[in-house]
């Protein structure tokens, strides 16, 4: 029998969650509202921060460029969905394809690195508050980004590396909203054991590493603030990092869960539908949480408004 090199396939297809058309349409709109909100909260997160200088310092920089990630990762899932809604179309091209797994990858795990990055700035702020200006200088701030950045890329080209070397030879139909990593190695009829492994320990590397530096620096922020003789002062101590604490929980929560839903559950629309809480719902409730949290945040946002009114 003759061979054929089906390496390269020309689109895949989209399946979601749902073939009836008036849910479709419900779920447009219903994304579409999400989108918009998230676009709309995390640039309003990034206007405060830049417009105003009392937000000129270190947390509320890592903070704009957790906003910035936000967005992106939204941007890389929910246009295409929505333009699937509207045109009832599932397709998606090869290309396209490939450009989401990268981007949702370096995205992704650039959203761990700055949370680890925010971890480490509520950290010295708490633990040594006599040398945070001179600790968490201009300088350092913006090295941690460009690195957060850098490592955020090699995990994206990693991810590009082992999917273009991936081969699909039949049914090309996703179980999932977006091309997600996993169900593209479901869908390749070559040898993936290799992959897979290698797949597992990138995830340890760039999420573990981050998750264990969180950890770690909360670990020493707690058991800074119980050293503290005053309840005020615990108090205080422990509301300087209370936002960036409830988002840490929420984005590696719902991503664990994800990670979990997937290994457990045999039904691959139901792990699209966790992966709504990972990708959709948690860069939603980001800006949401610092600003309903946070006085600063809010002070700015209101001066913004006074200054359009």
């Amino acid at each position: 029998m003759e061979t054929q090199n089906h390496t390269r396939v020309s689109e895949f297809l989209l399946l979601g969650f749902s073939d009836d058309p008036e849910l479709q349409s419900l779920l447009f709109g219903l994304f579409l509202f999400l989108y918009l909100v998230t676009v709309l909260g995390n640039l309003l997160i990034i206007l405060a921060v830049s417009s105003d200088p009392h937000l000129h310092s270190p947390m509320y920089f890592f903070l704009s460029n957790l906003s910035l990630a936000d967005i992106s990762i939204s941007t890389t899932t929910i246009p295409k969905m929505l333009v699937n809604f509207q045109m009832h179309s599932k397709s998606i091209t090869y290309a396209g394809c490939i450009a989401q797994v990268n981007f949702f990858a370096l995205f992704a795990c650039l959203e761990s690195l700055l949370l680890t990055v925010m971890a480490y700035d509520r950290l010295v702020a708490i633990c040594h508050p006599l040398y945070y200006l001179v600790i968490m200088n201009p300088h350092l701030c913006g090295l941690l980004v460009l690195a957060s950045l850098s490592i955020s890329f090699l995990n994206s080209l990693l991810h590009y590396m082992m999917i273009t070397h991936l081969t699909f030879c039949a049914g090309v139909g996703l179980p999932h909203y977006f091309c997600e990593f996993s169900q593209l190695f479901n869908l390749s009829c070559s040898d993936t054991s290799i992959s897979r492994i290698l797949i597992h320990f990138i995830g340890i590397i760039f999420g573990g590493v981050p998750l264990s530096g969180v950890l770690y620096s909360y670990s020493r922020i707690i058991s800074s603030i119980l050293r503290l003789s005053s309840l005020g002062g615990r108090y205080k101590a422990f509301s300087t990092c209370g936002s960036h604490l409830s988002v840490v929980c929420l984005f590696y929560g719902t991503g664990i869960g994800v990670y979990i839903s997937s290994a457990l559950s045999s039904s691959p629309r139901k792990s699209a539908v966790a992966s709504v809480m990972y990708t959709v719902v948690t860069p939603m409730l980001n800006p949401f949480i610092y600003s309903l949290r946070n006085k600063d945040i809010k002070s700015a946002l209101w001066r913004i408004s006074h200054r359009i009114a």
